[in-house]
């Protein structure tokens, strides 16, 4: 039985719930089935393989590629949260997921995307120091202060995801137990809960819209810096290679922040279910599988990186 009563009417207990997802029928399922399994595994691949190349390619051992292997392992787990569970319930009968299950899965959603958004923030801050301070960032951005950067990211996410998970699953769900999304995410568990949830909305919407702000504001002064000092560069091709690192990192600022203001910092968000359920698949899979493509392709470092490793194992199999 998915709901229990104690005999007051204002308490229901949920022990699972019923995820949804996709309509359609079998083809379509199959379909997405096949769309999603192609997602996941090249943001897998193309995620481990950025890890694998920074941690083995002493020239990448700085504090940008340093930020950038931990974006990867974000994106990493940010799509294993949600895309293993999706891909079995496209051919499930019963698509359930434990109420346990469901605030798993979004603890780790929200940890996972809200520190995505101060990484971000912090690489931003880590091109400034680079371009505009050159002298000072050998000693401002070491290995501690890279480390306790990263922390910090985590931390803040940390909070974020207790905050979040703890006000929507303290909610009493007795409308329904059948979610209409292909994961647990607020806007859709807020529609089925049947208490007041003007809290929620406000935690939702006036902590993500903070967070947005506050990152996109540090973003903005960084490049608004980073931009003055790029014009008063004399050399060229000086100025063509921060502009490769930086139009990187500004493209996936927008796919991130975008999608999430989109989703979840304006009202309109909670309402409209079949546009959420697009823009989730964008920024849960389609952003996790793009950064790595954007950081790689455009960046020279990088792509000499992967050509070594490559040349270094194939020399490896000739000897074998």
């Amino acid at each position: 039985m998915p709901l229990q009563s104690n005999g007051n009417l204002s308490k229901v207990y949920v022990q699972d719930f019923v995820l949804e997802g996709f309509a359609g029928g079998l083809e379509t399922q199959a379909l997405l089935f096949a769309v999603f399994l192609a997602l996941y595994m090249v943001t897998v691949l193309g995620n481990l393989l950025m890890i694998i190349v920074i941690t083995l390619d002493a020239r990448l051992h700085s504090p940008m590629y340093f930020f950038l292997k931990n974006l990867s392992f974000v994106d990493l787990c940010y799509s294993s949260v949600i895309a293993p569970n999706a891909l079995a319930n496209f051919f499930s009968s019963s698509k359930v997921i434990t109420f346990a299950g469901c605030a798993t899965q979004f603890f780790f959603l929200c940890l996972m995307a809200t520190t995505e958004g101060f990484l971000l923030g912090v690489m931003a801050y880590d091109r400034f120091m680079a371009i505009c301070s050159p002298l000072r960032y050998p000693s401002t951005m070491c290995q501690s202060a890279c480390t306790r950067l990263v922390l910090g990211a985590y931390c803040g996410g940390c909070f974020n995801s207790v905050v979040q998970t703890s006000f929507t699953f303290h909610l009493p769900f007795c409308s329904s137990n059948r979610i209409n999304h292909f994961f647990c995410d607020v806007p859709p568990l807020l529609q089925i809960a049947c208490g007041n949830t003007a809290i929620n909305e406000l935690l939702l919407f006036g902590i993500c819209g903070f967070l947005i702000v506050s990152v996109t504001i540090v973003i903005l002064i960084s490049y608004g810096y980073i931009t003055v000092t790029i014009l008063r560069m004399g050399s060229g091709a000086g100025r063509r290679k921060i502009f490769s690192t930086c139009g990187s990192h500004m493209t996936a600022v927008t796919l991130v922040f975008g999608t999430l203001f989109v989703m979840y910092a304006q009202p309109g968000a909670i309402e409209s279910m079949e546009q959420g359920k697009v823009v989730s698949v964008f920024y849960t899979l389609v952003i996790p599988m793009l950064n790595p493509l954007i950081y790689s392709l455009r960046n020279k470092d990088v792509k000499e990186a992967l050509r070594r490793l490559g040349q270094k194992h194939l020399a490896m199999w000739r000897m074998c």
